[in-house]
């Protein structure tokens, strides 16, 4: 024990189950919890949608709630979620308090994207076409719109943390990044309390687009995250969501007085060239990292669906430990660069209330016994970068 563990002392979830840290609890818990879905919008593909939100209760000011794209209003918002449940917004905490946000670019103007490419079709000028189309349909505020780190600028603005800001892109990997350097930062001194996290909303066909250049995207039926075959498309089905969470040192903690969740014990990350085939051999050498306790341990899987990634991480931890997986994509859906402060979450929760999570899906996930004292949590990319974390009672 150490004064500079790093301690969870909130969190802030938003996904199609609902928002809130003991919402979460409360569905994932439940044996035989089912997803929330819509099959039609976006057809082949499935997604698991925003609930409704009364973006009101986080973001007070229309006018700051107008100027937002949606995915920045989602992460603002469980920005603020996670605050209120670490009791941590006072004025003087959240003038000192460091953030660090996983965030990927904004959202096209499909409007615009589609009356290009429908003049297009009719002229041969599509230089000059082009030029005419960024003169008058393109407002410049859009650009600025577009910005990855205007989400911890709008955090800043309405929640007032106005310590350092930091904002990782590259999808899972920022998520990744962002979690082992706000850990790091604590540790070293360098920090005393962070806003950590990460969001995305794939309810946009450009979103989905950049899934499917690749052929990353499942289709037909919903299928569990360890079920879907290849003859279905890609593995991926996304979901909108955020993840946030308050990290303290321990110190920080005790002295206002704030149980923790739990702690962050270690993390570690690779960047495995996949073209190698060495994907099972480097997810195993990150879980080895860890320095995991040599016992049977839940393993809450930020797995993406993915045929390649997924069966890689279901292999290495076969070969690592002794792992009760739990795929939480299954119910909630990929959620890109809110899925590694997800799954830390997810963790957390289950060692806080001292419990594990039933099996999200029985063929394929062992049942586990007894109240975990830690808990693995991975992001695998369904494309690149892997990381995991050890979390562990406090």
């Amino acid at each position: 024990m150490s004064a500079r563990d790093v301690v969870i002392t909130g969190i802030g979830l938003v996904s199609s189950l609902g928002e809130g840290a003991e919402r979460h609890w409360h569905v994932l818990s439940t044996p035989g919890a089912k997803p929330v879905l819509d099959a039609e919008r976006f057809q082949p593909y499935t997604i698991h949608p925003l609930p409704e939100i009364d973006w009101g209760l986080q973001i007070a000011k229309r006018g700051d709630q107008r100027q937002m794209e949606t995915w920045q209003r989602l992460g603002t918002y469980a920005a603020g979620v996670a605050l209120d449940d670490a009791d941590a917004k006072d004025e003087a905490l959240l003038a000192t308090m460091d953030m660090v946000v996983a965030a990927g670019g904004g959202e096209r103007d499909s409007a615009v994207d589609q009356a290009i490419l429908d003049a297009a079709r009719t002229r041969n000028d599509r230089d000059l076409l082009l030029n005419e189309k960024l003169t008058t349909e393109l407002r410049p505020t859009l650009f600025l719109a577009q910005l990855s780190n205007l989400l911890a600028g709008n955090i800043s603005i309405v929640h007032k943390v106005t310590g350092s800001s930091r904002t990782f892109m590259g999808e899972e990997g920022a998520g990744v990044s962002a979690i082992e350097t706000a850990a790091a930062r604590i540790r070293s001194g360098q920090s005393t309390h962070m806003l950590v996290g990460g969001a995305f909303q794939t309810e946009h066909p450009d979103m989905l687009l950049g899934y499917e250049l690749d052929g990353f995207l499942h289709r037909k039926r919903w299928k569990s995250v360890w079920q879907r075959a290849a003859n279905d498309g890609g593995g991926v089905i996304t979901g909108s969501g955020a993840a946030f969470l308050v990290l303290e040192s321990r110190e920080h903690a005790e002295a206002r007085g704030r149980n923790a969740y739990a702690a962050i014990s270690n993390v570690a990350s690779g960047r495995a060239r996949r073209s190698d085939g060495n994907l099972v051999e480097a997810i195993s050498g990150v879980v080895r990292a860890l320095g995991a306790p040599d016992q049977r341990l839940m393993a809450i899987s930020g797995a993406s669906g993915a045929h390649a990634a997924t069966g890689a991480e279901r292999n290495a931890l076969q070969s690592a430990g002794d792992f009760a997986m739990r795929g939480f994509s299954t119910l909630t859906g990929h959620l890109k660069e809110a899925q590694f402060p997800f799954a830390i979450a997810l963790a957390a929760l289950a060692i806080h209330n001292g419990a594990p999570y039933p099996a999200f899906d029985a063929e394929n996930e062992s049942p586990l016994d007894g109240a975990p004292e830690a808990v693995l949590a991975t992001s695998i990319g369904y494309h690149r970068y892997e990381g995991a974390a050890l979390i562990v009672k406090a």
